[in-house]
């Protein structure tokens, strides 16, 4: 029988690490976290959607749209997502991470495209730091066809996990509605462009950290995807840049965080902006937020809309197909704000 222990000392979560003598967890000075930098009097737009679908529906539109220029971050209320599903999410989230060692190692892979995974760190290459949390990952849209490849552990996972899949779906093509007409477009504009849509499920757990100075949980990026709707539980954690400063966005009971990632940045030819962000750690407590990343299947050209292109506002970004971006991501072997989105810029004469 093949030993787990070389598995186990990859999984933070497995034991107690010590940030001391982790050489792979400390980022270097010019990258670590600066505690005394962080903003915490600036706060990002709440939006009750509880109207959404009724007569404030162009107010609420309005609100979404300036969210999106001036953001790229928001947190929504009355969203229609069962309060229940959601604590079950959460709670099967960390009943996963609490399991034995012996029932989670199964997944471990260092592959970053494998379909299921747990891991360590976004980065397993040579020579950058890891990050201070462990994930599960993966696709769950069509459900009926990713389901049965989902952990079997803990025993309700996949009955839970579908639940929570399919609310955030139905609210993810709710926001795209809305967004769309932010755009000025039909409101089935961004669905038709996703193509045949792609929908992951990512959790993230973040043991108590001795030194959060040294580490992140997630180092500064951009999402590749749509968008994300994050939720991320009772424990802060995740920082946005907002004008050169990072920015704490604080939890609110019930509530999900929506950002715009890259996708979203090109197709609005960079009216919407997808906005950089971070998660650290702290001493105390662990941590487990859980996003659900959404945005076109890879076959779909992505490209600046028509209607935001003109003579003033001339073309971005180049098009391209959306899985020639993802392997951008991936061969990036790391999360480095948004030098990725940078690849695709169209170089401006002087």
């Amino acid at each position: 029988m093949t030993s787990i222990a070389p598995v186990v000392e990859k999984l933070l979560s497995n034991h107690h690490n010590h940030l001391q003598g982790q050489d792979k967890y400390v980022f270097p000075p010019g990258e670590r976290l600066d505690m005394s930098q962080i903003c915490h009097s600036y706060t990002f737009p709440i939006i009750d959607l509880k109207d959404l679908d009724g007569p404030h529906r162009i107010k609420l539109v309005n609100e979404i749209r300036q969210a999106c220029e001036e953001d790229g971050f928001f947190q929504i209320i009355n969203h229609g997502a069962s309060e229940t599903v959601m604590k079950s999410m959460m709670g099967i989230a960390k009943e996963f991470f609490e399991m034995p060692v012996e029932d989670r190692v199964c997944l471990n892979s260092e592959n970053l495209r494998e379909t299921v995974r747990i891991f360590t760190s976004f980065n397993v290459t040579k020579g950058q730091p890891f990050e201070w949390k462990d994930y599960l990952r993966h696709p769950c849209h069509p459900l009926e066809e990713f389901i049965n490849s989902w952990p079997q552990k803990p025993a309700l996972y996949r009955e839970v996990a579908g639940k929570y899949c399919k609310e955030l779906r139905v609210l993810v093509l709710r926001l795209l509605a809305a967004i769309s007409e932010a755009l000025g477009q039909d409101p089935d504009y961004l669905n038709e462009i996703f193509g045949n849509h792609s929908q992951v499920l990512h959790i993230s757990y973040y043991r108590a950290c001795p030194n959060p100075d040294l580490t992140f949980g997630i180092a500064p990026h951009s999402d590749p995807r749509g968008i994300t709707v994050l939720m991320q539980g009772d424990v802060s954690g995740l920082e946005v840049l907002k004008d050169g400063k990072w920015v704490a966005v604080e939890p609110i009971p019930n509530a999900f965080v929506v950002n715009l990632a890259d996708q979203l940045e090109v197709i609005s030819n960079g009216r919407f902006k997808s906005a950089e962000h971070r998660a650290v750690t702290n001493k105390t407590t662990a941590r487990i937020s859980i996003p659900t990343f959404y945005g076109p299947s890879l076959d779909t050209f992505i490209a600046p809309a028509a209607a935001m292109v003109d003579e003033e506002h001339p073309a971005l970004y180049r098009g391209y197909k959306f899985e020639e971006y993802m392997a951008a991501f991936w061969s990036k072997c790391g999360l480095k704000g948004k030098s990725i989105l940078d690849r695709f810029k169209i170089e401006v004469s002087p």
